[in-house]
C-alpha cells in the first residue's frame, strides 16, 4: 500500500445510526479513510446537526462527529428505500447502525437477510444493553449505560448525589468498542472470507472499565463509592489550591515520584516519614498529607509551582479549559487542533486525530457535509448506476 493512501481507504461503511455512538465509530473509521456514507431519513435531519452550539445557525458539534463522511438520504421505513439499501449493502464491506434491537429485522434488513446478499458484510450494532438478553428491547441512551454500568455511581462527591462526567462518555466509549469490534472482524474476514456482527452496548462497554468493582465486592466485600477527587488509598493524587487561586492536579503516589515531590517542596524529610514513606502509609494518612501539599501550593503561584514539579519529574498539571488547549505549544506540536475549511464558517478548528501513526496517519479532509443527501448523485448515480430518471423517481416518491 502506498504511504500516501490512508490505511482503511479500501473499506466501505455505511452509517445508519443517529446521535453519538453509532456515527462516533463512523467518525473514527472515517478519520483513517474508511469511505462512510452516512444515511438519514430524507426531511428528518439527524439530530446531531443541531444539538450543541451554533455560530450562524451552524451546529458546532456536527462538523466534527461528522467529518470526513458522504452524506445521503435513504427511507428505509418504506419497502423501496430497503431495496436500494440491500443495493448499497452488495458494494458495502461493513454497516453501523445503532437502533433499538428488532428494528433492522422490522425493515426486513437483518444481518442474516443482507449477509446472504454480502456474505462478508460485518454489521456493527450498537444498542443501551445488546442484542440478546431480557432488557434487549429496552430504549438505553450513553446516561443509563453510565449508570447501569456503574460508571454514575463512583462519579461525583460523597456528600452529593452520582454525577454525570462532563461529556457523553457512555456513548463514545461503545463507539471505540465497536470499532475494535469492526476492525478485529475485518481481520478475520480475511482468513474466513465471512462477515460477523458486532454487537456492542452501552452499558457493557462502561462496565469494562470498572476496573477491579465485582473482585472488590465479591472478595473484600467492598463497594466502591463516590470519592470526589481522590482515588481510595492511592496518595498523593487529589488536587490543590495554589495563591493564584486556581487548581493543580499532583499525582506523587509511587514511592519515587513522591520522593521527589517532597524534595521539591523542599521538605526531603517527609519522604522518611513512617506516616508517609510506604503506599499503604501514604494511603492511610491521605488527608494529613494533601493538606500539608496544599499548605506549600498555596504558598506559590500555580505556574511557578507546575515548574518546579516538572524539574522534579512529578506529575501535574493545571485544570485546562479550551482557553489553556489552545494556547499550549505541545497540543499545537502534535496537531491535536486542526482547522478544517467550512464552507459557511471558513476556518473551523476541531481536534486531530488519534492515535497517530507512524507511516500511514489519519487524516480529516472535510466537515460534516452542511447539506443533507450532498453525495445523492455521487452514491446513487455512480456507485449504484442510477439515472437521473430513477433518482427523479425516488425523491418524488420521498425514498430519497
Amino acid at each position: 500500500m502506498s504511504e500516501n493512501r490512508l490505511p482503511l481507504e479500501d473499506l466501505r461503511v455505511i452509517e445508519l445510526g443517529t446521535l453519538i455512538a453509532g456515527p462516533f465509530t463512523g467518525r473514527l473509521l472515517a478519520d483513517f479513510g474508511a469511505e462512510v456514507i452516512k444515511v438519514e431519513p430524507p426531511g428528518k435531519a439527524d439530530p446531531m446537526r443541531s444539538w450543541g452550539k451554533t455560530k450562524d445557525g451552524v451546529g458546532l458539534w456536527w462538523p466534527i462527529q461528522s467529518r470526513n463522511k458522504k452524506s445521503i438520504t435513504l427511507n428505509l421505513r418504506e419497502e423501496a428505500g430497503q431495496e436500494v439499501l440491500r443495493e448499497l449493502v452488495k458494494e458495502a464491506d461493513i454497516i453501523i447502525e445503532n437502533f433499538r434491537p428488532g428494528t433492522m429485522e422490522k425493515w426486513n434488513l437483518s444481518y442474516e437477510t443482507l449477509s446472504e446478499i454480502n456474505p462478508g458484510l460485518i454489521m456493527v450494532r450498537t444498542s443501551g444493553f445488546g442484542q440478546t438478553g431480557p432488557y434487549k428491547d429496552r430504549a438505553g441512551f450513553g446516561s443509563v449505560g453510565e449508570a447501569i454500568g456503574g460508571l454514575r455511581n463512583v462519579t461525583g462527591f460523597p456528600d452529593r448525589p452520582p454525577s454525570r462526567i462532563g461529556v457523553s462518555i457512555g456513548d463514545t466509549l461503545t463507539a471505540l468498542f465497536a470499532s475494535i469490534g469492526c476492525l478485529v472482524a475485518v481481520h478475520e474476514r480475511e482468513q474466513s472470507g465471512k462477515g460477523q456482527v458486532v454487537d456492542t452496548a452501552l452499558y457493557e462497554s462502561v462496565f469494562s472499565i470498572m476496573e477491579s468493582i465485582i473482585p472488590d465486592y465479591l472478595l473484600a466485600s467492598y463497594v466502591r463509592e463516590r470519592m470526589g477527587n481522590i482515588l481510595p488509598g492511592v496518595a498523593p493524587s487529589n488536587i490543590y489550591f495554589t495563591k493564584d487561586k486556581t487548581y493543580i492536579v499532583i499525582g506523587a503516589n509511587a514511592d519515587g515520584v513522591f520522593r521527589r515531590l517532597a524534595e521539591a517542596m523542599e521538605q526531603p524529610e517527609l519522604a522518611d516519614d513512617p506516616r508517609f514513606s510506604t503506599h499503604h502509609a501514604r494511603g492511610e494518612n491521605m488527608k494529613l498529607l494533601d493538606s500539608l501539599i496544599e499548605e506549600w501550593t498555596k504558598s506559590l503561584p500555580a505556574k511557578e509551582i507546575l515548574k518546579i514539579l516538572e524539574e522534579k519529574g512529578v506529575p501535574s498539571g493545571l485544570m485546562y479549559t479550551a482557553k489553556e488547549i489552545l494556547e499550549d505549544p505541545h497540543y499545537k506540536e502534535r496537531e491535536m487542533i486542526i482547522n478544517v475549511d467550512h464552507p459557511q464558517l471558513g476556518d473551523f478548528p476541531m481536534p486531530g486525530v488519534v492515535p497517530k501513526l507512524s507511516r500511514t496517519p489519519g487524516k480529516v479532509k472535510e466537515p460534516g457535509a452542511e447539506i443533507m443527501g450532498k453525495h445523492n448523485a455521487e452514491i446513487y448515480g455512480e456507485l449504484l448506476g442510477y439515472s437521473e430518471e430513477r433518482l427523479e423517481e425516488l425523491a418524488n416518491a420521498k425514498i430519497i
